[in-house]
């Protein structure tokens, strides 16, 4: 991006440049995965999230739909990927959160964007007591660039518990173990530590009614809610985070802790219809209903918003499979338009960095290497979804007015 688009950008920008970390409410935050590593990174542990196999990197192991566009990064923090060059011939490069510099960056293009800050994503299979311990020091490392980050752009974080892929019986012992060290270590009373009410604002995903990866029972949940809702020093706010249709689950005991919450965070990702002529819409029609169930029982509704969605790497599917199609931003867009017709102002924007199941909103090339199937951004700027979300922060604000068309220009 230019000099003149980043001082344009910047102009426009009517937040304080210190995002207030006192309160979770009118926050616009992504979520950030941090989890891709490179041969040649202090993690020393190969291409994860980039292949499905660590020790190499070849089109039939690639494990990812868009591939970031590193112009910007310094020499350092780009990792050669060997086989795969730009359509020009030169070498194409990958990065690793692993490195400080990189996600300092990313919390630059956040702050320069208008983005309130980010949900730091902590699988609790990388966690002590989980079948990757091993990656541990590296998820801390990236946790404390992370602080580093947040605290340099003045930006906001928390953090975001994954379940997915933990046997039951373990995960109440790994989470709340890992929690308490993060209160003892006095990482929660970082300044940039995301509060609500006093209190450190804390994110549990994983709260997916009878789902093979996510082993969630209504005894589980209750026993976690007890855990933060109790007094002492490791209280905390708790965000559920789980199935878009929670209102219609079946089981009176889901029913009952989903009323539990503090504030709750409904995937809806994957979730659209097709209109008349056959056109993908993110399914927006639970929105109203969502939000007057939520803020008649006290709970702090935050809904889910995503640009796109593509895994077909991932599931190793033929190109086009899986595709939930941009259309240029339109996609994103209406469902900004949509939740500024309910007066929201707090929203989890996915992803930023989730390259793996196409949902990324940072920068990404239009121009991947030859080598393997990508999907781009259809010939836009590389920063146009960071754009569109700082555009849609401001609707949200009332710093503009709604409208149904994107509102900028390329």
């Amino acid at each position: 991006m230019g000099a003149e688009r980043v001082s344009r950008c910047l102009a426009q920008n009517e937040q304080a440049d210190v995002v207030d970390a006192t309160t979770l409410k009118g926050r616009i935050m992504c979520g950030y995965q941090g989890w891709f590593r490179c041969p040649g990174d202090a993690a020393k542990i190969g291409w994860i999230h980039w292949s499905r196999d660590s020790k190499r990197i070849v089109p039939d192991t690639l494990s990812f739909e868009l591939w970031p566009d590193v112009a910007e990064y310094t020499p350092v923090e780009r990792y050669p990927a060997p086989g795969f060059t730009y359509p020009n011939g030169r070498q194409a490069y990958l990065f690793s959160s692993d490195n400080a510099r990189t996600v300092l960056r990313h919390f630059q293009w956040m702050r320069d964007y208008g983005i309130d800050g980010a949900w730091l994503q902590h699988f609790l299979v990388d966690l002590p007591g989980g079948p990757q311990p091993e990656r541990y020091p590296s998820r801390l490392q990236v946790l404390n660039h992370v602080r580093t980050a947040a605290q340099q752009t003045g930006r906001v974080w928390a953090l975001s518990y994954d379940i997915a892929a933990l046997p039951t019986e373990h995960i109440f012992e790994v989470l709340t173990n890992d929690w308490k060290k993060m209160v003892d270590s006095k990482v929660t009373q970082d300044p940039r530590y995301l509060h609500q009410g006093g209190r450190p604002v804390v994110q549990i995903w994983g709260f997916y009614y009878q789902n093979k990866s996510n082993l969630m029972t209504a005894e589980l949940a209750n026993q976690l809610i007890d855990f933060f809702k109790a007094p002492g020093p490791y209280s905390a706010f708790l965000v559920g985070g789980g199935d878009w249709n929670w209102r219609s689950n079946p089981d009176p005991q889901w029913q009952a802790f989903y009323r539990r919450f503090e504030a709750y965070i409904p995937w809806n990702i994957g979730n659209y219809s097709l209109d008349n002529a056959g056109v993908k819409r993110a399914s927006t029609q639970p929105w109203d209903e969502d939000k007057r169930v939520c803020e008649a029982q006290g709970t702090l509704w935050i809904p889910t918003v995503y640009p796109g969605f593509s895994w077909d790497n991932l599931i190793q599917k033929p190109p086009g499979t899986s595709t939930i199609p941009r259309r240029g931003g339109q996609f994103l867009w209406e469902q900004f338009r949509d939740l500024s017709k309910l007066g929201v102002t707090s929203v989890y924007v996915a992803m930023f960095d989730e390259v793996d199941e196409g949902t990324a909103i940072f920068k990404v090339t239009s121009a991947p290497p030859t080598q393997g199937h990508f999907v781009g951004y259809e010939r836009l700027p590389s920063d146009w979804y960071l754009r569109l979300v700082g555009e849609g922060a401001k609707m949200l604000r009332g710093q503009r007015p709604v409208s149904n068309e994107i509102p900028i220009k390329p």
